[in-house]
């Protein structure tokens, strides 16, 4: 039985911390400059970390989900977020850019294939990518997955998810008047974006607040006030995004370009409990799909630090070969 078995904390199940053999800011021509980090083993198996948001940031956790004898991460902040820079800026900032830098980063990293590794949103850029580039990809491990689509966000910004913590729907839907409640990311989009960077960072500390207080199990209230840079980064790019449907071509997407990555070994994590990306997802995605493999994990949410959905995603890394 693996040593990591059995226990209760999320680092019991988690590698070592690993500091990076490879640091840089990538210039991608537009006026973004992308920080990205190399870890582990220089000629290891690659593996692509995609990471949440969108706007989230990689941070230090990413790095021990895999072997440092086995793997050669690559992590990377995408654009606005974390340290690439301009931060916050939505300004040439599409789904299409973030899958086009990826790809500079495995050209420039002299990679032929990796796995794409990404939770949540960065579930959904990891399939997005894959899509685009089904030959670059040899296996897929998501979890938490998010198909960037209307059902989805009407389940977490139309009430949905607010039916199971209604004191705290409240703290998100008060500071917007009634007559703007039918299109809560549109309001808050206004207020995001409205050019006073005190009002942006008061509904980017909502925006994300009611995100954060959702994403584990364990979790029962709002968690305090996120840091005004990262809030505002994080909440700024993700409604976004949302805005515009992920700047996808149509409704659904994902599941319409399935069969272009129905040849590659897919490992899905998902938590039974996760309200930010309930289940229904995740098994639409891999239902008929003979190589897709869907792992619930009993009493666990949305969270990457849950020790369920840690401990599964290291045993999944642990048995690719």
């Amino acid at each position: 039985m693996d040593q990591r078995s059995g226990q209760k904390r999320a680092a019991d199940f988690l590698y070592p911390p690993v500091e990076p053999f490879d640091q840089r800011m990538m210039d991608m021509g537009d006026g973004h400059q992308v920080y990205v980090e190399q870890c582990g083993k220089p000629d290891g198996m690659p593996v692509f970390v995609f990471h949440g948001g969108p706007g989230g940031g990689c941070s230090p956790l990413m790095r021990r989900f895999f072997d440092p004898s086995r793997y050669r991460v690559v992590l990377f902040d995408q654009r606005g977020c974390g340290r690439s820079t301009p931060r916050a800026s939505v300004i040439r900032n599409t789904t299409w850019d973030l899958v086009a830098d990826a790809e500079r980063i495995r050209e420039a990293l002299g990679i032929e294939r990796y796995i794409a590794f990404g939770g949540s949103w960065g579930a959904t850029l990891a399939l997005i990518t894959a899509i685009t580039h089904p030959g670059r990809v040899s296996h897929l491990v998501l979890r938490g997955v998010f198909l960037m689509t209307k059902r989805e966000l009407d389940w977490f910004y139309g009430g949905g998810a607010g039916a199971f913590f209604p004191e705290l729907w409240r703290r998100f839907i008060d500071p917007i008047p009634l007559e703007e409640r039918n299109d809560l990311i549109a309001a808050y989009h206004r207020r995001l974006f409205s050019g006073d960077r005190s009002t942006e960072i008061r509904f980017a500390r909502i925006w994300s607040g009611w995100e954060n207080a959702l994403a584990s199990i364990s979790n029962d209230g709002w968690l305090g006030e996120s840091p005004a840079d990262y809030a505002h980064a994080f909440a700024r790019l993700e409604n976004h995004y949302f805005i515009n449907g992920g700047f996808l071509e149509s409704d659904g997407w994902i599941e319409q370009n399935r069969a272009r990555i129905e040849h590659i070994d897919t490992e899905i994590v998902q938590g039974r409990y996760d309200m930010v990306c309930p289940p229904q997802s995740a098994w639409s995605l891999a239902e008929n799909w003979p190589r897709a493999q869907v792992n619930i994990v009993p009493l666990a949410g949305h969270a990457l630090s849950e020790p369920g959905i840690s401990e599964a995603l290291v045993r999944v890394m642990d048995r690719l070969r």
